[in-house]
């Protein structure tokens, strides 16, 4: 049964994008599954070599929901297909968590308790990152939280490319009817300042994030920073009109987000 929240039912899932990675996806279900919640793992047109392992884990994992896309197109395209299928089986949340072991699944409960106190808040993880991370993409991601925090013309979002985060499903439903979100890497900086437009109070978690020695990464660094160099173009431009909105709550004193 769903757990009651301070606005209704509570029914969080998990919710695991995958694309090739074998060696990882199932310590990352199998914790998740420790934790009590329900895993949708979306599959994004993998080789036959990951297929494997995700059917043998289907199988074996009660609580385990496995969608397949039939070819790879993207993590934002495999987000935005869990997101509204975990909102069409009934779930109210989704923790997007990546399937690579970066992310530290014992933060899971923090997440969870975050959403329970505050169900409408998307709370996100602010990494906190240990000496494995590569210098080149740690100092990217500051150009990125300069122009997030100039889209929302707030400091709400602690870290907008944090893949470790959990979603109101309401609000981002709505979202993906408004307008389509992008298809790779740039999905979650988008999806997070379209919610703040949209009002959703934020919540950033500090959370442990490795990078795992040998680890697979599909960030390519020059396709998906053009992505992202388009997507702010565009995110600017779609806070023009916004801004007086944005403004004014700001003037009201309305909360957008807390550490």
């Amino acid at each position: 049964m769903p757990a009651q929240g301070t606005a209704g039912p509570f029914a969080p899932c998990a919710l695991v994008p995958i694309y090739n990675h074998k060696d990882t996806i199932a310590a990352t279900v199998r914790a998740l599954r420790a934790h009590g919640l329900p895993v949708l793992v979306v599959d994004d047109g993998s080789d036959a070599a990951t297929r494997d392992v995700l059917d043998a884990l289907a199988r074996e994992v009660e609580g385990m929901r496995l969608i397949r896309l039939p070819r790879n197109q993207g993590k934002g395209r495999a987000l935005t297909a869990g997101l509204l299928a975990a909102r069409e089986a009934g779930h109210t949340h989704a923790l997007q968590i990546d399937a690579d072991g970066q992310h530290d699944v014992a933060d899971a409960p923090r997440f969870l308790a975050a959403a329970r106190a505050e169900p409408r808040a998307l709370v996100c993880g602010r990494p906190v990152y240990d000496a494995s991370v590569p210098r080149a993409r740690l100092y990217g991601r500051y150009v990125t939280h300069f122009f997030v925090w100039l889209e929302t013309l707030s400091f709400a979002v602690g870290d907008s490319m944090c893949g470790y985060r959990l979603y109101p499903l309401e609000a981002a439903c709505a979202e993906i009817a408004r307008a389509p979100l992008p298809a790779r890497m740039d999905f979650d900086t988008e999806i997070a300042v379209r919610l703040v437009w949209r009002g959703a109070p934020v919540r950033n978690l500090p959370t442990r994030v490795t990078y795992p020695e040998g680890g697979l990464s599909h960030f390519r660094m020059w396709r998906d920073n053009l992505r992202i160099s388009a997507m702010h173009a565009r995110l600017l431009l779609g806070m023009l009109p916004r801004a007086p909105r944005l403004l004014w709550r700001r003037l009201r004193g309305e909360p957008a987000c807390a550490a």
